[in-house]
């Protein structure tokens, strides 16, 4: 993977004389200490992680964690007191006034949770808007706007204000003008916090849509467990200014580093957060439609299991057979295809368990885990969702 952000010992100190408190810091002084002795908050302490190209990284944590703090220092609306942010390489906080803007208005947008829009301008021209300030030609910035405004699903709503507008449309519109810069980092903080839940799933839905289609890179701030662990593929929890930890969604609550961190994810619906990918196991038997009847069973015999999942030439799922058929067929002088259960459910690998958990426990079989190709990734049997639910 391409590291898109990096960044190394960052801390934001707000208050009189900010680096005089990173000597405090260093000898171990806490947060509560420093603000009783000096009256200096620490927003950001040593914060250390890197963002994958093309990931969603969320970062979560309660109010006054700093995890907006932190995503402010990321485009430098907050200046860091200390440490480094690199983006493809670079060192932003050794940018010029010239090669900043040009970064903010290229490179990275930010999606912030309250809409921002201009009650006076059209959709359209909220879109826009940022594309106008940088001097944009009106054509190419007019294009670029209708694109970003059809990519978000607002065609036909152009002409609309935002008055016009529900919440999540309104948002929408704010996540259309960031898109319109076409920018390869998108900012987001809390930008669903305040929409009503219904709205809210719809919209974190869209993103995960529009996010596959468009492959941003996606730093993503909530102080929801659920909603980082459904969003990010991995996520950070932040608290009193420091990252605890960081972890795909699986690794946190296997291994949770503290009891911050597990008393976090103890009421988590674990059914809207994991995927089928995450709780699969290895296939037990993988046959070809074209093996012989006597080796597809030797296969089954080998792996201990009453049933194969078959392939075609192409390595595409077709379906299942069972010993019992399979035996029954080379008595009677039948082929593989006679026999294929080929009406068996599947489940994408991204899909979470919720959707499936009704199939599962009625299935008469274990359930091929397929990925975009078809392709079959592994098996999941109710005993594999009973262990991860537990």
């Amino acid at each position: 993977m391409t590291v898109k952000v990096k960044v190394k010992n960052l801390t934001k100190v707000f208050g009189k004389k900010p680096k005089h408190i990173l000597e405090k810091l260093k000898n171990g002084a806490t947060k509560e200490e420093i603000l009783k002795e000096t009256g200096c908050t620490v927003g950001i302490n040593k914060a250390c992680f890197e963002v994958n190209e093309g990931e969603i990284f969320a970062i979560m944590g309660l109010s006054g964690s700093g995890k907006s703090t932190l995503i402010r220092c990321l485009n430098l609306l907050n200046k860091p007191t200390e440490g480094e942010i690199y983006v493809d390489g670079e060192n932003i906080l050794e940018f010029d006034k010239e090669k900043l803007r040009e970064f903010r208005q290229s490179k990275v947008a930010m999606v912030f949770q309250h809409f921002g829009l201009f009650n006076h301008r059209k959709v359209i021209e909220n879109i826009e808007y940022g594309l106008e300030i940088s001097k944009m030609d009106k054509r190419k910035r007019r294009e670029a706007a209708k694109k970003a405004l059809i990519s978000v699903g607002l065609e036909g709503w152009e002409d609309k204000y935002p008055n016009e507008l529900s919440g999540g449309m309104q948002q929408r519109v704010g996540l259309a003008r960031a898109l319109a810069s076409d920018p390869d980092i998108l900012l987001m903080d809390e930008p669903f916090s305040a929409l009503d839940p219904l709205i809210r799933r719809d919209m974190q839905i869209e993103l995960l849509e529009l996010q596959g289609k468009l492959k941003k890179t996606i730093i993503f701030i909530t102080h929801d467990i659920n909603e980082a662990f459904k969003l990010g593929d991995r996520i950070a929890i932040m608290k009193d200014g420091v990252i605890d930890q960081i972890g795909s969604p699986q690794q946190i609550l296997d291994s949770p580093v503290n009891d911050y961190v597990e008393a976090f994810i103890k009421d988590i619906d674990k059914t809207k957060i994991l995927k089928a990918k995450n709780i699969m196991e290895e296939l037990g038997a993988l046959v070809s439609i074209q093996d012989n009847l006597e080796e597809i069973i030797h296969r089954m015999k080998s792996k201990d299991v009453s049933n194969a999942f078959v392939i075609d030439n192409n390595k595409k799922f077709r379906g299942v057979v069972t010993n019992h058929e399979v035996l029954k067929a080379i008595n009677e002088k039948k082929s593989i295809k006679e026999i294929l259960i080929n009406d068996y459910h599947t489940v994408d690998s991204e899909m979470h368990i919720q959707k499936f958990l009704g199939i599962i426990t009625n299935a008469k079989y274990p359930i091929a885990v397929l990925d975009e190709n078809e392709l079959v990734l592994g098996s999941i049997g109710l005993h594999s969702v009973v262990s991860a639910l537990v």
